[in-house]
């Protein structure tokens, strides 16, 4: 199984369901990766939006 992104929240993970925001809505194709460790510490994560730790794709399809 490949890892998917969601297209609502941009959270990468392998299945249908996304586990951050619940939504069906995936997509195999895309780019960029961004890991979260501490998002109030993370000035990058402030500007897109990201409020728990995790791995998410830059870019969506």
């Amino acid at each position: 199984m490949r890892e998917r992104a969601c297209t609502q929240c941009k959270t990468l993970f392998y299945g249908n369901i996304c586990p951050s925001c619940k939504s069906t809505s995936h997509s195999e194709d895309f780019s960029g990766l961004l890991i979260v460790l501490d998002p109030e510490k993370s000035e990058i994560a402030k500007k897109v939006g990201i409020k728990k730790p995790g791995r998410y794709a830059l870019k969506v399809r």
